[in-house]
């Protein structure tokens, strides 16, 4: 498609009532595909939507049009529109329960009792044209659009049942007569139960869109900008950009935004997936949709409406349920000529029975059962439900699926190249290591060193006191603070001893060129240690005792591995996934990074500029006959993320390259993308066993039923099961739990390794 074409299209979801197999949802995509503008069609028939990008001359009306030709009802699905009413469902099910009552005294013959003809007429009738008439109906919109669809096959089936029956009654009458009224009102029955419990279960396969739609709440409390000390409720849609809402404790996060006042935790686990609660202080981001703890904070509105992460996660879970996964194509291939071949097979069987010699009745009954059996509900709806419960479930532990394809593909991965900063490590400098000269007190010289940064706000600076107080070092005062350019800084600590005497040092934290300068003094040991930490890219530094001229010990400051990298690493090696390394950090700090990790020396690709990053993708695609992923965080990482099969986007990190990414993983965990293959795989097993089941069904009960060995009553319960066991076997996925989050604060077994923070990864 031409960028012109892209930028003029547009996309459209319409609710499609009427649909009943995938016959119908070959019909309604053929006719969308022949309106002019119209570039691609997904129908779904577990959530019963068509999801239609088109130019945008093309107007809804035309595509309405279309799906009403097809033979269906349409309407305009409108963003955040209140959700339909229950009382279909319940109207449904009493439409159940009295077909089931109606039915069961037709079925006193068969066990002995009397119903007189008469009777058995009455009751049938309203059973066949009161409680079958929804399938009337839809056969007639499917005859009038020269299709066919599964109420097609019913109505016909029961119809021929009820008048062979009618026949009998009115040639033989008495009670000998041979009726099948029993026959056609079970399967009506039959196939009605077997809808709404299909109905039913699709509805849970939706219940991660509903649970993310719940957490929306209806109204803000917003700090009046008139007069600060007042807070007035309004409707979140009033909420503006810049608006400071009040959250108390309890209440659910409104709105995206960065935290201005007050400290508290909040639960994200609908939203990231993450259990524990994360604290919240002045400068952090607040998600919408999140529960607040113990505290009362001041958030300021950075995004509102459709800008929201929450309401981007429901866009990207709803866009992946409405995609079709490749494996779709097969069946849309069969189900377009499904129809036409039954009734062609019913025909044949008809005719069969009759040049064989068999009476009329036997003859009809078994074209009845062909027609009845065939219903393809299960075909239609082997792979969309698998998809809506997959995605559904993957959601809820913080795995954002974009789309079918990467569902689907995600089974076969064969690597994964990982980008290094924010990815597999923290993405921000810490105090990797800190050797002290020999004599010199550890707790004492780091003291020493937080003293003389403590003021700063540079990244290395907080870093040193971070540790030190994780040391539970002293807390000296220093004065007289001076930077010191190109060379570090310098600053008066004062020590008090242990007689209680003080005294006033002039310590320095510099570089090793500020360090040979000076003259200083520096132990044989700590020089080959800054030479082997600096071999593995870390940024070393001197801590300095100006007075005596001498290095009192040596900083390296480097990124740190995530704590569940390893274990990541290695479920993937557990999986028979491959993983790899590409960064643009040096090759001492990557290779250092690859070992803690254990990830071959030979899958470490370093020095990587962003463009180099595709190539390398590009290379690993070549050499590779499974699916390549590349995970990442990075503005730099959106070039590689398009470049794989499947990109995996780390959440915190550049929008672009989320946009990039077939996956998001909203927790900056590496752990969850094993666990995306996982679910891929069991969400793809699903599928293959749903389709396998449908297929087999219909390959095992036609013949069965043309050779005369299924009642039609049989084959109305047989193909009601199949509908309703393809759904439930979907509904297993929902019992699936990531394993990320029990890894999550386990150190790896390699420990801590340094990283450069010197350059881009």
């Amino acid at each position: 498609m031409s960028s012109a074409s892209s930028q003029s299209a547009r996309t459209a979801e319409f609710a499609v009532s009427g649909m009943t197999c995938a016959s119908c949802v070959a019909r309604v995509e053929k006719m969308l595909g022949r309106v002019p503008g119209v570039e691609s069609v997904a129908v779904n028939l577990a959530t019963e939507r068509a999801t239609v990008h088109a130019d945008s001359a093309v107007t809804d009306d035309q595509l309405v049009a279309a799906i009403t030709k097809a033979g269906y009802e349409a309407a305009l699905i409108v963003p955040d529109a209140p959700p339909a009413a229950a009382h279909t469902r319940d109207g449904e099910l009493a439409a159940v329960v009295g077909s089931a009552v109606l039915t069961l005294p037709l079925l006193a013959p068969m066990f002995g009792g009397a119903l007189p003809p008469w009777w058995q007429l009455a009751i049938a009738s309203v059973v066949q044209f009161g409680f079958g008439a929804r399938f009337y109906v839809s056969a007639y919109r499917a005859v009038r659009a020269l299709a066919g669809n599964m109420d097609l096959l019913v109505a016909l089936g029961t119809s021929a049942a009820w008048g062979l029956s009618v026949y009998q009654m009115l040639a033989h009458g008495g009670p000998d007569a041979h009726l099948y009224f029993e026959a056609a009102a079970v399967v009506i029955t039959l196939v009605r139960f077997g809808k709404w419990l299909e109905a039913r279960a699709k509805r849970q396969t939706t219940d991660a869109i509903r649970a993310l739609n719940a957490l929306r709440p209806d109204k803000a409390r917003v700090r009046d900008a008139a007069d600060p000390s007042r807070e007035r409720e309004i409707p979140l849609a009033d909420v503006r950009i810049g608006d400071i809402a009040i959250v108390r404790p309890g209440e659910r996060v409104p709105v995206d935004g960065i935290v201005r006042e007050g400290r508290t935790h909040v639960d994200e686990s609908l939203i990231t997936g993450e259990s524990l609660p994360v604290a919240k202080e002045p400068g952090a981001r607040a998600t919408g949709g999140s529960i607040n703890g113990e505290g009362v904070i001041a958030i300021e509105t950075t995004a509102v409406g459709a800008e929201t992460t929450l309401a981007r996660i429901i866009r990207l879970v709803e866009s992946a349920q409405a995609e079709k996964a490749p494996i779709q194509r097969l069946v849309d291939r069969v189900s377009a000529v499904f129809v036409p071949a039954i009734l062609a097979i019913a025909a044949v069987t008809l005719g069969g029975w009759l040049l064989h010699g068999a009476s009329a009745e036997t003859a009809l009954l078994n074209a009845v059962a062909v027609l009845v059996i065939a219903c393809p509900c299960a075909l239609g709806l082997a792979t969309p439900t698998a998809i809506m419960a997959g995605t559904g479930v993957a959601a809820r532990q913080g795995i954002l699926i974009k789309d079918a394809q990467a569902l689907e593909q995600a089974h076969a991965i064969a690597i994964v190249a990982f980008d290094k900063t924010g990815t597999l490590t923290v993405g921000r400098p810490a105090l990797v290591a800190f050797d002290t000269a020999p004599g010199q007190d550890r707790t004492d010289a780091l003291a020493l060193a937080a003293a003389v940064q403590r003021m700063s706000t540079h990244p290395l600076a907080k870093a040193v006191v971070a540790s030190a107080a994780e040391a539970r070092a002293p807390h000296y005062d220093a004065s007289d603070a001076r930077a010191v350019a190109g060379r570090g800084v310098e600053a008066g600590v004062t020590v008090i001893g242990s007689d209680g005497t003080r005294t006033t040092r002039r310590i320095a934290i510099g570089s090793s060129r500020w360090l040979s300068e000076l003259g200083a003094d520096v132990p044989h040991t700590l020089t080959s240690r800054a030479r082997e930490l600096e071999g593995q890219g870390n940024t070393v530094s001197w801590l300095i005792d100006l007075d005596g001229a001498r290095a009192l010990a040596l900083l390296a400051f480097g990124d740190t591995i995530k704590p569940t990298a390893r274990a990541a690493v290695d479920r993937l090696a557990a999986m028979g996934v491959r993983s790899a390394l590409v960064t643009g950090d040096n090759a001492g700090s990557a290779q250092a990074v690859a070992r803690a990790l254990g990830i071959a020396p030979d899958a470490v690709y370093a020095e990587t500029l962003p463009t180099d990053k595709a190539s390398v993708v590009a290379q690993l695609k070549a050499a590779n006959d499974g699916i390549v992923a590349m995970a990442g965080d990075g503005i730099n990482d959106a070039p590689a993320l398009a470049a794989a099969d499947i990109g995996i986007a780390m959440a915190g990190g550049a929008d672009v390259a989320i946009e990039a990414a077939g996956l998001t993983l909203m927790r900056g965990d590496p752990a969850l993308v094993a666990d995306a293959i996982d679910i891929s795989r069991r969400t793809y097993r699903k599928i293959r066993q749903n389709l396998f089941w449908a297929f087999i069904y219909n390959l095992i009960g036609i013949p069965l039923a043309a050779f005369g060995m299924l009642d039609p009553m049989f084959a109305g319960a047989a193909m009601a099961f199949s509908s309703v066991s393809v759904v439930t076997n979907a509904l297993l996925l929902r019992t699936w739990r990531a394993q990320a989050g029990s890894a999550a604060g386990a150190e790896p077994s390699g420990g801590r390794a340094a990283s450069s923070i010197t350059r881009a990864a």
